[in-house]
């Protein structure tokens, strides 16, 4: 079994890791053999040397895997979400979850909180006096089932590889590593067990992208790598 910093120093060389290689990081962020200091310099040599498509899918779906993947047998209509990368006053979730119910879909949202200088869905939800952002799993879907939509906060048990990984991100400089947001998206929305993903991807001063050229590039890694896992996204828009 190769060590933490020997996994590290492919990365950080400009090398390409194979998929046990990324197997063992995503285990090490579940059972903590990976430290804190050895996660931020896999997150750091991740942002300096970025990861290819097929890097990518196998980070997104170990990271899926690394704890409850949800199941939907028995809903009879379309399992959808949406998801925006994030920006100061983003609130289209809450609109545009309703709406989709309200036209017949089933749209169970796993929101983030805040990352940089953002605000998360979970952290708006939050400031909500009683409002319970983290339900038990059949809580939420009996939720689902009757009102048709129902957004809560990532479970320790829904990918939990990915919880451990954003909370450094976001104090290691590495929040805006394409490579890293398109895995994190991508693996608690399968992890949710979707048909289709709406990406609303944001881009200015007030966004993780501040440039058209970024923003683009992050949707066109997350339609790579969703497609490649076997998710349909759209992308609704660059705003």
């Amino acid at each position: 079994m190769l060590l933490p910093q020997e996994i590290i120093r492919i990365k950080r060389d400009g090398g390409v890791l194979k998929q046990q290689e990324i197997q063992r990081f995503v285990d090490g962020l579940v059972d903590g053999s990976f430290s804190d200091a050895q996660v931020g310099a896999m997150a750091m040599a991740i942002f300096q040397q970025g990861l290819n498509t097929e890097e990518k899918v196998s980070l997104t779906t170990s990271m899926m895997h690394s704890g409850d993947v949800l199941s939907w047998e028995g809903f009879d209509r379309p399992i959808v979400d949406k998801h925006s990368t994030g920006g100061v006053g983003d609130k289209v979730s809450f609109m545009l979850a309703a709406i989709v119910a309200a036209c017949g879909g089933y749209v169970p949202m796993i929101s983030g909180r805040g990352l940089g200088h953002t605000g998360g869905t979970s952290d708006k939800l939050e400031s909500i006096a009683g409002f319970n952002i983290q339900p038990t799993i059949p809580e939420f879907k009996k939720v689902v089932k009757e009102l048709g939509v129902a957004i809560i906060s990532q479970t320790d048990n829904l990918a939990p590889a990915d919880k451990r990984l954003y909370s450094i991100r976001d104090v290691t400089a590495t929040v805006e590593s394409i490579p890293l947001i398109t895995a994190s998206i991508l693996s608690k929305k399968l992890a949710a067990g979707l048909d289709t993903l709406v990406m609303d991807v944001k881009v200015g001063n007030g966004a993780m992208m501040t440039s058209l050229a970024d923003a683009q590039a992050l949707a066109d890694s997350i339609s790579s790598v969703a497609n490649n896992a076997g998710v349909k996204p759209k992308l609704l828009s660059l705003i």
